[in-house]
């Protein structure tokens, strides 16, 4: 029967309790965004049921997060502060953190029995009091935090160790003068053999102090031994501070060596070198040497052990820690280091939109500085039809900073590649437009070989036939400035593009040839065709746009002075002044412009006597003045205050020094760099060099700069990132420490290790072990009786010399009587 019965009960309170989970679920459900009434509300708060009070403060938090009031409820949810339990807590204190600053007189009211649970035997409970503690944004209780945040130094449990250096910044920032104190904690949780512990310390000093390296001598080693365990925001602040500290505190030596394949550390420059007389190696014929020398970067044992702790971290899942691993390696190591990031970083393009987006920049970045690893992974940055606008740009540009490093074949690729997106379509005009730059950008390589950059050529020249106007633009823009390159080796090239003015619709494009044939107007004066296409487009003039008639202007003015040098004109014969006639001054007067004024000057001052013909003038002579006429007149002032210029230039045939030196100047040879170019002083890793120049000049605000590397002789002493740790201390991961060496390192005795080369020492430190106390004191004792026998000796030896002194005294005292 008994059994019967307990079944019975057993199952009555599972139904229960099922029943009112079932309640509870829907009435979650049901009312978890209906807001209850301010008198329920501060019922449920009041009430003495844990779990009344608990559904209070959900809801309490809950409008919290809405940005509804919850001010009225302060001192309903603050009395609450001394309840056992732990949740009640947990959302007590996340109110108080919220409104503490709106009440501070009420929130100071709760400091005392925040204080008790700085004591409680529940580490949790400790470390959120201190957590709590130092939230609370009152400028009075800053000495009580300050204090509170010493004893969780000390404290047993590391969560609370680890609650204390977090506390630290905030500490800080409410009262500033409570830093000597601070620093004393900072340098005590930084040797933290815990490695969470360690990671928000070193991020509490980033905040407080950054600058003060000292604090960091004596815990460099010990901090890169945790760097592997720590969590993930543990491990970037710790790189950020050892970019700094390594920055400071090891000076950039480099030699030059003798290359060869077996050095470890790649080179940064290969050199020619010379040899002197007496050196033993032979050397060429013409004197040139029959070897080249590598730089190399010497590394300091320390900074080398900075970069080999990094390897394992470049597999982490975060990848901002794999970010700051490369920044480590372009910053601080060599090209060998650099290159074993390269896989990782580009694994991070498996990542999402956003993640792959950041890791393109900063492997445009790295790329920038070590491109040739990033030919092999060539197939990652071929473009997608998915790739969204952002993601093909960076694509684009990684194809031309690879291309004059990859091999003839995968160049071949690429350019294909780009060939297609060039294409005008259905496509995004955008893509069609930054392919035509890419492929220029491959031609202008210095690397690209003359065979490559003829293919481009033609891949670009074949797009003015086609009709978008935006691409046959773009590509005469490219083109233009691949000719200016080499001017001598395109002549042909000039010819057809001068052909396809009949056809090219847009002005951009035909202001892009004109241009192109006034500047190869000058280098072959028999066989040139500027003085034609002039004649030709000075009949349509008035129908080109006005870019266009801008350049057929200025070509006008290049062939023109092109027949001035060529033929100058005969100094002019002195004359006897003759008065001038009425007519000759009445049409001086009348031609403001002063187009035509020499040849009515030369029909008046023509010899009556033969009555001959004026001279015709040369077509060249007549279509510039034919195109100044036409630019009197036209709507566009930009046009006619060129025509003056123009005008002013040339106003003296036999004086053009001036206009060849304006007109005719050799124009510099134009380069295309990378977009990113304007990026590559920003760090690595960094929100302003995604940003660029947008977010102001030098980067976003709060941006810092890498400091420079320590002058040579100026680093701090070695020694002082020497271990001063006991036994014990030092952080071993995966190994625990045994009960013996626990007692061994609380009374201060351990193993003696005996190396046979001095005295014992134990982990480093010279203690003892038993049986070296017993031995000295044997021989202490030995000591002791040896010094007691010599003094008896020696009282013994001086009580003679006194009885002996006397006698003789009491001799001389006779004598003398």
């Amino acid at each position: 029967m008994e059994s019967i019965s307990r079944i019975s009960s057993m199952l009555e309170t599972a139904r229960d309790l099922t029943l009112e989970a079932a309640r509870d679920a829907s009435y979650i459900r049901k009312t978890s965004t209906r807001v209850l009434p301010a008198a329920q509300l501060k019922k449920l708060l009041d009430s003495r049921s844990d779990r009344d009070v608990l559904e209070g403060l959900r809801k309490v938090i809950t409008m919290t997060y809405r940005n509804q009031p919850t001010l009225p409820y302060f001192s309903s949810v603050i009395k609450n502060i001394a309840s056992p339990s732990l949740e009640i807590k947990k959302l007590v204190y996340i109110y108080l953190l919220h409104h503490a600053e709106a009440e501070p007189d009420t929130a100071l009211l709760s400091i005392n029995t925040i204080q008790k649970s700085l004591t409680d035997s529940n580490p949790q409970l400790r470390a959120l009091a201190l957590r709590v503690m130092s939230g609370i944004r009152v400028p009075v209780i800053s000495q009580i935090v300050s204090l509170g945040i010493r004893r969780g130094a000390g404290d047993m449990s590391p969560y609370v160790r680890r609650a204390a250096a977090l506390a630290i910044p905030k500490c800080y920032s409410l009262d500033p003068t409570t830093l000597p104190q601070l620093l004393e904690c900072l340098s005590t949780l930084l040797g933290d053999k815990q490695y969470f512990v360690a990671g928000a310390a070193v991020a509490a000093f980033l905040e407080v102090c950054p600058d003060w390296i000292d604090l960091i001598h004596p815990h460099y080693r010990g901090l890169i031994r945790k760097l592997v365990d720590m969590d993930e925001w543990g491990q970037l602040a710790t790189l950020r501070l050892m970019m700094l500290y390594a920055r400071k505190s090891f000076p950039r030596r480099t030699r030059r060596v003798k290359k060869s394949s077996s050095n470890i550390n790649i080179n940064t420059t290969t050199t020619k070198t010379t040899k002197g007389f007496y050196d033993s190696d032979s050397s060429s014929e013409d004197g040139s040497p029959s070897h080249t020398t590598e730089e190399i970067v010497l590394l300091d044992p320390d900074l080398d052990l900075l970069l080999k702790s990094c390897t394992p971290l470049l597999q982490s899942r975060n990848s901002a820690v794999v970010i700051a691993v490369a920044r480590c390696y372009l910053y601080l190591g060599n090209s060998t280091y650099l290159d074993s990031a390269i896989g990782p970083l580009i694994s991070l393009l498996r990542s999402g939109t956003d993640i792959q987006h950041i890791a393109l920049y900063n492997i445009v970045q790295v790329c920038l500085a070590r491109p040739e690893p990033f030919v092999a992974h060539y197939t990652h940055f071929l473009v997608r039809s998915t790739d969204a606008p952002h993601i093909w740009q960076l694509k684009l540009e990684l194809l031309t900073l690879i291309f004059p490093h990859a091999s003839p074949r995968l160049q071949s690729l690429i350019l294909a590649e780009l060939s297609h997106f060039s294409r005008s379509g259905s496509q995004d005009p955008g893509l069609v437009r930054e392919a035509v730059r890419a492929i220029g950008r491959c031609a202008q390589s210095s690397a690209t070989s003359p065979r490559t950059s003829a293919r481009c050529l033609r891949l670009l020249l074949a797009h003015i036939g086609s009709a978008d106007a935006h691409l046959v633009a773009e590509s005469l823009e490219v083109i233009r400035h691949l000719i200016q390159r080499d001017p001598d080796a395109h002549r042909t090239t000039v010819v057809r593009l001068a052909k396809h003015l009949d056809a090219a619709t847009s002005a951009q494009a035909r202001a892009s040839i004109i241009w192109l044939v006034g500047e190869f107007a000058g280098l072959d004066p028999e066989n040139n065709i500027a003085a034609d296409v002039l004649r030709i487009l000075v009949k349509g003039f008035s129908d080109e746009a006005e870019a266009a008639k801008l350049q057929i202007m200025l070509l006008a003015a290049k062939v023109y002075v092109h027949y001035l040098n060529a033929n100058p004109p005969p100094d002019p014969v002195p004359q006897p002044s003759q008065p001038k006639s009425t007519s000759t001054l009445l049409s001086g007067l009348e031609d403001e412009e002063g187009g035509f004024r020499e040849t009515e000057l030369a029909r008046e001052e023509a010899p009556h006597e033969g009555h001959q013909e004026a001279e015709k003038p040369h077509p060249i002579q007549a279509l510039y003045h034919y195109v100044l006429l036409l630019t009197r007149y036209d709507t566009s002032y930009d046009l006619r205050d060129r025509a003056r210029v123009y005008r002013a230039l040339l106003s003296t045939p036999s004086s053009t020094q001036l206009a060849s030196l304006l007109l005719l100047a050799p124009k510099p040879v134009p380069q295309t760099p990378s977009p990113s170019e304007t990026r590559k002083g920003y760090t690595l890793g960094s929100a302003s060099l995604v940003v660029g120049d947008e977010g102001g000049v030098g980067g976003l605000k709060g941006y810092e700069d890498l400091p420079p590397w320590v002058e040579d002789g100026k680093e701090p002493d070695p020694r002082l990132r020497d271990e001063a740790s006991g036994p014990g201390k030092e952080y071993e991961p995966g190994r625990r420490e045994t009960a013996s060496e626990k007692l061994d390192s609380a009374v201060g005795v351990g193993k003696a290790v005996d190396t046979g080369l001095g005295p014992k020492k134990t982990n480093g430190m010279n203690e003892k072990s038993l049986d070296d106390w017993l031995a000295e004191d044997e021989e202490e004792s030995e000591q002791t009786e040896e010094e007691t026998e010599e003094e008896e000796e020696s009282s013994e030896e001086e009580e003679e010399t006194e009885s002996e002194e006397s006698s003789d005294e009491g001799e001389e005292d006779r004598l003398v009587k």
